[in-house]
């Protein structure tokens, strides 16, 4: 399965999980925002931050979503680089292996925009 067609799947499951439990979705949905919306990093440092975590914390979703998002905030690929590098130095060997879902990740939207 594609990342672009995993990422629609995560989207698909969360809007049901939305549906189920809407106050706690909502209330994820607002410190997200006050957290990207406030204070002094800029949005694509924060998601650097947000990346380099869900790769040592393996959690393939997030990867994917704050990958997007880099994209999204003007990132570059070689930026992705450093920050996948220090995940690694973090994580380890696990950390090798989610880093390159990451990258992975970025390719294919990549050549898809």
């Amino acid at each position: 399965m594609s990342y672009k067609a995993k990422i629609d799947d995560m989207r698909g499951e969360l809007r049901v999980m939305g549906k189920l439990i809407p106050d706690a979705m909502q209330g994820f949905g607002t410190l997200s925002k006050a957290v990207k919306d406030n204070g002094e990093l800029d949005l694509k440092t924060k998601e650097f931050v947000a990346l380099g975590m869900a790769v040592v914390l393996r959690c393939e979703p997030c990867i994917m979503f704050h990958t997007e998002a880099l994209m999204k905030a003007g990132a570059t690929r070689e930026e992705l680089g450093d920050v996948l590098a220090m995940a690694i130095q973090m994580g380890g060997g696990p950390g090798v292996m989610y880093a390159g879902h990451a990258l992975g990740c970025w390719d294919e939207l990549a050549a898809k925009a």
